[in-house]
């Protein structure tokens, strides 16, 4: 799990986004998109349109962190394209990082062997 500072915020941006996008792309869709600063420390999510890969961004006030993670089976749980961000608990975003559905917590898939 991606430990998540005191008071740092955890929002998703709901629909896909072209998983191309740095983070300079990803900065910009957080200004324009979903009204925010991406500079202000807090955490941003963005969902890839197959649904298996996510990127966060993070400002740490040093310099910008970027996180990616894909899923071997499974999906990531995602807000509808037509709501706004939505915002997570450090627990929820803990869930979704672990492919489970953070709006109701049951593990969707377990490896039973490697390779």
């Amino acid at each position: 799990m991606l430990p998540v500072p005191q008071g740092v915020q955890v929002w998703l941006a709901p629909g896909a986004t072209d998983m191309r996008k740095g983070f300079p792309g990803l900065s910009l869709l957080v200004q324009e998109t979903l009204k925010k600063d991406p500079h202000a420390g807090h955490l941003f999510v963005f969902r890839g349109r197959r649904g298996d890969l996510l990127k966060i961004i993070w400002h740490d006030g040093q310099g910008a962190c970027l996180f990616m993670k894909r899923l071997e089976r499974g999906r990531f749980i995602w807000p509808t394209s037509s709501g706004g961000p939505v915002r997570l608990t450090p627990a929820q975003l803990g869930y979704l990082l672990e492919g489970i559905d953070w709006r109701a917590p049951q593990k969707t898939w377990r490896p039973e062997i490697a390779g």
